[in-house]
């Protein structure tokens, strides 16, 4: 099944549920990095508005805390908080604010919201944030850890890789990050449905991830990752991504599977 054949299959199933809704209808769209969900994101609100639905996407890497706001974290909390991805590196409190604005957006009070440009790891200028002046019909938020819940303490207590062992021996990284976690329910509870785009496994992740960034480095993107520099960044989400795959289906409103060359193999509903 390709993207505009499953956008239209999802958009089939939400269909009534979005055209019962009074406000926005928010729909979740959760993948590990590499899965595609950007992608899909926006082949289905191209997808919903020849439908009629005015649609807007939000992506939660738009809502990374700048460089410089992860520095003061990684003084002040942990080091390990100077890279982006988890728990803790995004601006719940503004993504909260706009879900709640853009049900009034008017040309009188348009509502804006941040762009992250990963290629030099920090926001662009509120200049150039996308702005928007109606209400949509359909929200699509689209983030890597939609839905995540905290793990058990008892699960922190063991390393899952060499970055956990050498730069956060003591555990206190994880269990701050574990901890944000927690601020975080109250968005996912704001979600009408949640769709899950579900890997085979964390490898596969890996790889898919590393890919992209390889298609950063041949078009010279600024701080694009080598090799190298990629294992050490995905190591920070190794712990969550396999929380995420071993949790997130059973939480999901729907649930696309995919094989290691990212083809739909299974489309499930809960």
């Amino acid at each position: 099944m390709q993207n505009q054949a499953l956008a239209g299959h999802l958009l089939d199933h939400y269909a009534g549920r979005i055209a019962r809704a009074k406000r926005p209808y928010l729909l979740g769209l959760s993948g590990l990095q590499g899965s595609g969900k950007s992608t899909l994101a926006r082949v289905m609100k191209a997808e919903a508005e020849a439908r009629g639905w005015p649609t807007e996407v939000l992506s939660l890497d738009d809502f990374y805390y700048s460089r410089a706001e992860r520095e003061t974290l990684a003084r002040e909390v942990h080091p390990l908080l100077r890279t982006r991805g988890v728990p803790g590196t995004h601006e719940i409190e503004l993504l909260l604010s706009v879900l709640a604005a853009l049900p009034h957006a008017s040309d009188k009070l348009p509502v804006a919201w941040p762009r992250f440009d990963k290629g030099r790891d920090t926001r662009i200028p509120p200049s150039r944030w996308p702005k928007v002046v109606r209400p949509p019909r359909l929200v699509i938020l689209e983030g890597w850890a939609l839905g995540l819940r905290p793990q058990l303490q008892s699960a922190l207590e063991k390393p899952v890789n060499a970055l956990e062992r050498a730069d956060d021996p003591d555990g206190a990284w994880r269990r701050w990050v574990n901890k944000q976690l927690r601020a975080y329910q109250p968005l996912w509870r704001k979600l009408d449905a949640l769709i899950v785009l579900q890997a085979p496994n964390w490898d596969v992740v890996r790889r898919w991830r590393s890919e992209e960034e390889e298609r950063l480095l041949a078009r010279h993107a600024p701080l694009a990752m080598d090799a190298e520099a990629m294992v050490r960044f995905l190591a920070h989400f190794e712990r969550l991504s396999r929380h995420a795959l071993a949790t997130l289906p059973a939480l999901a409103d729907s649930v696309v599977e995919y094989d290691t060359e990212r083809h739909v193999t299974g489309l499930s509903h809960n």
